[in-house]
């Protein structure tokens, strides 16, 4: 089947283009070209007249959507979540285990290595947010299944599994720096989260191949005071080692606009993705989370004692939303930290994150009031 999206401002990696074309051809970008003339044969025809066309999203750090869980471990949550974000503007999506017990793992593991194989799965491999994380820096995760790194049970788990993509540890643990030297050696994204480390942590665990960091500023210590001395936590760390990427939940409630615009303006476009961190009641009409712990309030995920937040209730339409309306973020500058950056970190760029020929045809069609028109994935609309 050909489809043209023809008269739209397409934003290409060279930049925009005016009134331009794009053809798809079996999923797949065919030509982008600066001519709005319809081709007679396409099958499909789309006027993105007064629309943005831009790449579609990429999720690096998500938990559920559409009432299910992807802890539930089943093909079917697995499906109903991915399927809510893919009608928000996700078009390729890790999904995300918190700290959980070794048969949770497993059985989400499993499930997910057989989703992958799926032709035109949107699924693009597993993230591990724990369970090797700073009891002092928990947050919503499961208190009982944090634990310390324990080789027999990391080897396992990546030796046995091909569907492991990205592992989130906090580097100040014992046996961390290990971990992060025989994760990276396989090919895995080593992140650093849920941690109270500093700057010399910080420092070492980059020198061992983390790379990354989870929802920054969250689940994290700043610069702060041990008794009468100062002290450069994770943040100031991180914003030191320029390499280091990182991702944010643009809600604008995990992270004020003031922060985000400052993320935006130190690490760069190039250094940051935007992250949903959505629960399972996300894009749904359900108003109880799956953790008996949290509740909803302010459009955010909370544990119920109010002592920290618990993960969003957001898409990724609109965290572009949030970054151009509120933070004042450019369009262009906002959807590559949502498609072309992430799929720079997890190594898809090759075949998703940009519109350009012969990459998948993962495509957003936005209005000027930064409204979600339109979710092309593979080449077809998403309903």
């Amino acid at each position: 089947m050909l489809t043209q999206i023809y008269n739209g401002h397409i934003l290409t990696p060279e930049g925009w283009i005016n009134s331009g074309s794009v053809v798809i051809e079996d999923g797949r970008i065919d030509e982008v070209t600066r001519s709005s003339h319809i081709i007679d044969r396409a099958d499909v025809k789309v006027d993105a007249e007064g629309m943005h066309v831009v790449p579609g999203g990429i999720e690096l750090h998500c938990h559920g959507g559409g009432g299910s869980d992807f802890m539930e471990g089943t093909e079917e949550a697995f499906r109903t979540a991915v399927n809510a974000h893919m009608r928000h503007g996700t078009t390729a999506i890790f999904p995300t285990l918190s700290s959980a017990t070794l048969p949770l793992i497993e059985k989400a593991c499993e499930t997910c290595s057989q989703m992958m194989r799926q032709p035109g799965t949107a699924i693009m491999g597993l993230h591990l947010e724990g369970p090797y994380f700073n009891p002092r820096k928990a947050g919503a995760q499961m208190p009982d299944a944090i634990r310390m790194p324990d080789p027999s049970e990391y080897t396992h788990i990546v030796e046995d599994y091909d569907c492991l993509r990205r592992w989130d540890v906090a580097p100040e643990l014992p046996g961390a720096i290990e971990m992060g030297h025989y994760i990276t050696g396989k090919g895995i994204i080593a992140a650093i989260g849920h941690t109270a480390a500093e700057y010399p942590d910080v420092k070492a665990a980059y020198e061992a191949g983390y790379s990354h960091v989870t929802h920054f500023y969250n689940g994290m210590p700043g610069f702060h005071n041990v008794r009468e001395y100062k002290h450069a936590g994770t943040v100031e760390a991180v914003y030191l080692l320029e390499n280091m990427t990182v991702e944010v939940i643009a809600d604008g409630i995990h992270v004020p606009i003031p922060i985000l615009r400052l993320i935006h303006r130190m690490k760069g476009v190039e250094r940051t993705a935007l992250i949903t961190d959505a629960l399972a009641v996300t894009a749904s009409d359900s108003k109880r989370a799956f953790d008996p712990r949290v509740i909803i309030e302010d459009g955010v995920c909370k544990l119920s004692d109010r002592s920290a937040l618990a993960g969003s209730i957001a898409t990724m339409d609109r965290l572009i939303r949030t970054c151009v309306r509120q933070a004042g973020i450019p369009l262009h500058d906002a959807v590559r930290m949502a498609s072309e950056t992430p799929a720079r970190i997890m190594g898809i760029y090759d075949r998703k994150g940009s519109i350009q020929r012969g990459k998948d045809a993962d495509i957003l069609l936005f209005d000027d009031n930064i409204d979600l028109h339109a979710v092309y994935a593979m080449g077809k609309r998403v309903e």
